[in-house]
């Protein structure tokens, strides 16, 4: 079996309020471009499809267009809910779909959807594990102990029709420990969304989605990341599609197939000077989406609509400075960047009343924070 994995297409983002919508329309084309170059059985999407649970028009538009085109390839396809979607929303229609072997999980309702496969090497499956939480598995299996996410893949596998003596493949969309993140991605207090890699044991390929960089958690359970940048936290990745391949059992290659975007992201720091001169701005900056950090001690009059005449993308400005440093504006210690809110919130309390929080305080600040990421995932 050879299956393209793609996730987090978040179709409809905004990026510093520029649509990106043409931005993810010319990199679809272009991901169909490559798949109409290999020979393959199938695409999985492995969540976050849109950017928002009630999506823009042009984002359903431009998802409708993609599947259809998947379609006419006579490509089946391998669609679940991430946690920017709507699950209802997104599944609509699913069963229907299903007889053009278009197969979009429903919301989790106590099990997994199955799809049963053949190839050359016999019977492969493939399930569908849409974004959960522990109270979503909760509610179907009372008499189980669900209490941290691991427990919810643990139980949400264990009562599955899964028989591990055939290759199965799991399209889930999950935090799992171990993860490269960035500024993008919504992760939750304290790593209470963790996922232990260890609950995946047996399934030959675990596609995921949630993460946005390319990357093997192990050797098969990877996140193929998303097409475009997302945020300026993203400027070094290298974007792509991930083609699996599973001959026999246990027999597995991981192929990333490279991706060029309409618009690149770019950052740039320097003096107002400097980046203005004719020789420093290439087309390649003038085509990209750019992140401006001047160094300048004086504040440049009206300087983002003047560096726009150079830089006609220009989403954000920021200054780097005496002024700045002594207000704090972009002075953050490295160290902040890999501490969760609790740890954060931990360290400023112990600045402001000179002793460390209590464990009954430290349990009451979880529940708010986790509450709070929970309201707004």
């Amino acid at each position: 079996m050879k299956l393209i994995h793609l996730s987090d297409l978040h179709l409809g983002k905004r990026l510093n309020e520029f649509s990106l919508i043409e931005d993810q329309r010319y990199i679809l084309n272009q991901i169909l471009d490559k798949i109409s170059q290999l020979t393959i059985d199938g695409v999985i999407i492995a969540g976050d499809v849109y950017d928002k649970n009630t999506p823009s028009t042009e984002a359903v538009t431009l998802l409708d267009d993609f599947l259809y085109s998947l379609s006419q390839k006579n490509l089946p396809i391998y669609l679940i809910g991430g946690n920017h979607d709507s699950q209802e929303r997104l599944s609509f229609g699913g069963r229907i779909f299903s007889n053009s072997n278009i197969y979009i999980s429903n919301a989790y309702s106590g099990s997994l959807q199955k799809i049963s496969l053949k190839d050359s090497y016999g019977d492969y499956y493939i399930y569908l594990l849409p974004f959960i939480k522990p109270s979503y598995v909760k509610r179907y299996f009372k008499e189980e102990e669900i209490s941290s996410y691991t427990d919810a893949i643990r139980v949400a596998l264990k009562n599955s029709d899964i028989d591990y003596t055939k290759r199965n493949v799991l399209v889930t969309h999950q935090f799992v420990t171990g993860a490269t993140t960035c500024e993008s991605e919504e992760l939750s207090v304290g790593g209470s969304d963790n996922v232990d890699a260890e609950v995946f044991s047996g399934i030959d390929y675990v596609a995921l989605g949630h993460i946005h960089g390319p990357q093997n958690v192990k050797d098969n359970i990877r996140y193929c990341g998303t097409p475009l940048k997302y945020s300026f936290s993203e400027v070094k990745h290298k974007k792509s599609i991930t083609l699996v391949e599973i001959k026999e059992k246990g027999n597995l290659t991981i192929t990333e197939i490279p991706l060029n975007p309409l618009h690149d992201l770019v950052e740039l720091k320097g003096t107002y000077a400097d980046l203005t001169l004719q020789q420093n701005v290439t087309e390649k900056l003038k085509n990209s989406y750019v992140h401006i950090t001047l160094t300048d001690e004086e504040t440049i009059l009206n300087g983002l609509n003047k560096l726009r005449v150079l830089y006609p993308n220009l989403m954000k400005l920021d200054y780097d400075n005496a002024r700045t440093r002594q207000n704090g504006a972009l002075q953050i210690d490295d160290s902040i960047k890999n501490k969760s809110p609790l740890e954060i919130f931990e360290d400023f309390y112990k600045m402001q009343n000179g002793t460390e929080i209590s464990s009954e305080q430290k349990e009451i600040i979880t529940d708010l924070i986790t509450k709070i990421w929970e309201e707004n995932a």
